[in-house]
């Protein structure tokens, strides 16, 4: 068995919330449940009364209790906590911690190093205004309210003023295009649009304004649309502003029972392969998911402080805000992760005092090419752990931040989507951190990897499956009353089972390695193989900052291709050509080699940082690549067609 990297102390085990959830379990039931294993298998042997018992240890605050747990439909139509009621904006405005009504619930800060705190007396109030304002408004429970905003207080404010009252709130980020955020709003018809006028990204400021106006001319929402002004800029003439539409006098907060699986939000797939699908989201569903998620998973107690590098395009925003029901304080960042240099927001966790520093895997291995060692630029004392996710995270990405970062820090990759609005796999603060695993699925998440035939195996790759139900599944896509593309998105492959379409592994320490989306998965000579297995070999070069492997058909055949970015000084010639390939032979398979290597200067990403292996995959065999709008750096497919076509006799066959 391989060593690990970290190992938790006895009392950092006995004080996580994962322990006294497992002792709370074997007072109950009257069985020793000594290892994570051991309380997971418990966990998925009878899924309601895991969420049951999980309800009554978190104490939600049900107005209603529930009747029963789960309905008796099978996957995409079982139904939750039957009968109960509940109110997610009470569940995050009023913590069973009662944090002090002067203590900082969210700090907002920014690129250009602006600071906003809210206390929590200031953030029940703002959103106590803002209902009132939605109600005036004549938008109640089921009412869509979009949101084309930046990642600052005024977005969190608007979804729990939605979800106060049983409005359904929907956004995504500013860097969004005209057709990418039309493609995703105009589904679910809004009666109103909350929009940021500009945001600040790398240095640069960027107006929305002429979006945003085409935006309400197309989507045309019936309530209009509410400008809110970049924290240093003053409100627009002609449009209506924030602080205008809010109504002048202090409120308090009330917040409407809804049944546990009312709508609370509409999350967008990437939109990379077709129209964005529009994923409904239950109220309920979400608060037990990421309560689960953060006060397990990531041991969140009430007074930390949790940070995670994301937009309000990008499920773990929603998993972030959450948090607020745990009584911790959560940060919001608007800008670039680096600029002006990769080392701002681990100083940032000093100024903070960050318990839990999130970010993505991009980051981290741009931080470890570079260099940097956070270690020597900030003292890093309270953070605790750190969490990554937006792709795979490799092997010399584990050991850089045991290396470069701290010593004693829980690090927690963790991976799941937006489709379920959470995790299917992540961190567990009781056990010890291999390089290159996720440690092990989530409590009631009954995961597995089926080989081609639909069979569980160990030790080898395969498709990651959900083989029960989960709260966090999506209640419906919208406009798909018969559930057909639903059920085409996750159970055609496996009837009855949920095919999430990742390539995984599971792995004798009981944890799990993720190769890359399966449908991305490589096939020379009929055999089937990972991406990740061909960007492994690639850590030890020095050069090679990222890398991009996808399949180009050839006759009846395929064969690789790679993609690298570079250090700045570095340049492909024949010698690290070869140097790539020989490092691919040996630590993975002949079969694993490149037919072909080409430089570029960066890979083409979804707006949540994924690099897009299936796009490429199409461009170079001559497919097209739709919804250009819904990619970060669409120039980057440029760059990849003119190094594939300036490259004598790249394209024969």
């Amino acid at each position: 068995m391989t060593a690990p990297l970290w190992t938790p102390s006895p009392e950092r085990i006995e004080q996580a919330e994962m322990t006294r959830f497992r002792r709370f379990v074997e007072q109950r039931h009257g069985r020793s449940l000594p290892t994570y294993a051991a309380l997971h298998a418990w966990s998925i042997q009878d899924i309601a009364r895991f969420w049951h018992e999980y309800a009554a240890f978190a104490a939600i605050r049900f107005a209603t209790p529930p009747q029963r747990i789960t309905s008796d439909d099978p996957m995409p139509h079982t139904r939750w906590f039957e009968g109960a009621t509940l109110n997610y904006a009470q569940a995050l405005l009023e913590p069973a911690s009662q944090p002090s009504a002067s203590a900082t619930a969210i700090v907002a800060a920014d690129e250009t190093g602006y600071e906003r705190r809210l206390a929590w007396a200031d953030l029940r109030q703002e959103v106590a205004r803002s209902a009132a304002a939605l109600r005036r408004e004549g938008i109640g429970r089921g009412d869509r309210v979009a949101a084309y905003i930046s990642n600052v207080p005024e977005a969190v404010i608007l979804l729990l003023a939605c979800a106060s009252i049983g409005a359904v709130f929907s956004s995504c980020s500013p860097d969004f295009g005209i057709d990418a955020a039309f493609t995703r709003f105009h589904q679910i018809e809004p009666k109103l649009i909350v929009a940021s006028d500009g945001y600040v990204y790398g240095g640069t400021s960027h107006e929305t304004l002429p979006v945003v106006r085409e935006l309400g001319a197309r989507v045309r929402p019936s309530r209009g649309i509410v400008l809110v002004p970049r924290p240093t800029e003053r409100p627009r003439p002609g449009w209506h502003s924030w602080e205008d539409w809010l109504p002048r006098d202090s409120r308090v907060p009330a917040f409407e029972p809804l049944p546990f699986d009312h709508p609370l939000c509409v999350l967008y797939s990437s939109g990379t392969t077709g129209l964005p699908k529009a994923l409904v989201h239950r109220t309920g569903g979400v608060l037990l998911t990421h309560d689960k998620e953060l006060r397990l998973h990531s041991d969140i107690k009430p007074g930390d402080v949790l940070f995670y590098f994301t937009t309000c395009g990008w499920m773990m925003w929603n998993w972030l805000v959450s948090a607020l029901a745990q009584g911790a304080t959560i940060v919001l960042f608007e800008g670039s992760p680096s600029y002006p240099s990769l080392e701002p927001l681990w100083r940032l966790a000093d100024r903070i005092g960050i318990t839990h520093f999130g970010t993505s895997a991009r980051y981290i291995h741009a931080c470890k090419a570079a260099e940097l060692r956070p270690a020597g630029v900030a003292r890093l004392d309270t953070v605790r752990t750190v969490l990554s996710t937006g792709s795979p995270l490799s092997t010399s990405g584990f050991e850089w931040v045991y290396e470069a970062v701290k010593r004693d820090v829980h690090l927690a990759s963790v991976s799941g989507g937006t489709d379920i609005v959470g995790c299917f796999m992540l961190g567990v603060p009781t056990e010890p951190v291999y390089a290159g695993q996720i440690q092990g699925p989530a409590l009631a998440i009954d995961l597995a990897c089926y080989d081609e035939a639909g069979r569980p195996v160990v030790g080898q790759p395969g498709e990651l499956v959900c083989r029960q139900p989960s709260p966090s599944m999506p209640l419906m896509f919208w406009n798909d009353p018969s559930f057909a593309r639903y059920r085409a998105a996750y159970f055609e492959r496996f009837p009855g089972v949920w095919r999430h379409g990742d390539l995984i592994e599971m792995t004798g320490e009981n944890g799990i390695i993720v190769y890359g989306r399966s449908d991305a998965t490589l096939n020379p000579g009929g055999v089937r193989m990972g991406t990740a297995e061909i960007y492994r070999p690639l850590e030890g070069i020095s050069q090679v900052v990222e890398a991009l492997a996808v399949g180009k058909k050839e006759a009846d055949d395929e064969v690789v291709w790679l993609f690298v970015v570079l250090q700045p000084a570095a340049t492909l010639d024949s010698q690290l050509t070869e140097r790539i390939r020989a490092a691919i032979r040996t630590k993975a398979s002949p079969r694993h080699v490149p037919k072909h290597v080409f430089q570029v200067s960066q890979l083409p990403r979804t707006r949540s940082g994924k690099a897009m292996e299936i796009a490429v995959a199409r461009l170079i065999n001559g497919g097209q690549v739709p919804n250009l709008e819904a990619m970060a750096n669409p120039e980057a497919l440029d760059e990849i067609t003119h190094a594939v076509t300036s490259r004598p006799g790249t394209l024969s066959g």
